[in-house]
């Protein structure tokens, strides 16, 4: 039976690389669009399997982890959280849905040696596509949440360590990531004081981001 699972799930969930805003492919992130089966009472799909999961990381040369915790957050519309990491020796990897309402979630490759360091993706999870995206240690993560109510729920792994957790300025100009503002007309983006508060990329020291 478990063999039957994973493989269902190999099939109805396929993982999609990710390209930056400018066209430059991102190695390490993953995006995961299931197969959904409705009908008149509803839907069905496989959300989650770790044979499948492991072995999606596994064909792009990736480690795969342990989760250690799935954390649930709630956002009104307009509240912006991000950008996010966590340092070495405690980085933090995010498997990312949403499961009510609608967010533009994004990335930020913070890994110096990499060819796209800098670069940005941006996605949008929602209740009605279903999808996942895949974080990996080495990027910022944060979502502008697009919805009177969204929820969304990620899997880490590893628990939040404070003292190696950093934030990034959501609206660096550097970085130049295009959220979906407009769409939010009679609203601002709402954040935390943290968030508000938060460094550039360019000043971040080369200890607070990956090597």
């Amino acid at each position: 039976m478990e063999t039957i699972c994973s493989s269902f799930w190999m099939i109805s969930m396929m993982p999609e690389r990710l390209t930056s805003f400018t066209g430059t492919q991102i190695h390490g992130p993953l995006l995961f669009t299931p197969q959904v089966f409705p009908d008149e009472r509803g839907f069905f799909f496989v959300s989650w399997n770790a044979d499948a999961f492991a072995t999606a990381l596994d064909a792009e040369g990736q480690l795969v982890p342990v989760f250690v915790q799935e954390n649930h957050s709630r956002s009104i519309r307009g509240v912006l959280r991000g950008l996010h990491h966590q340092l070495p020796p405690n980085p933090q990897g995010k498997l990312v849905q949403c499961v009510a309402g609608e967010v533009f979630d994004v990335i930020v490759d913070i890994r110096q040696s990499s060819p796209s360091f800098g670069e940005w993706v941006g996605v949008y999870l929602s209740d009605s596509n279903h999808k996942q995206l895949w974080v990996p240690p080495g990027f910022a993560h944060g979502f502008l949440s697009l919805s009177q109510k969204v929820d969304v729920l990620y899997k880490v792994t590893d628990f939040w360590r404070p003292d190696y957790e950093r934030v990034t300025r959501w609206d660096d100009p550097d970085l130049a990531i295009r959220w979906p503002i407009d769409s939010l007309s009679d609203v601002s983006p709402k954040l935390s004081v943290r968030d508000s508060t938060a460094q550039s990329l360019a000043e971040h020291s080369s200890n607070d981001l990956f090597d």
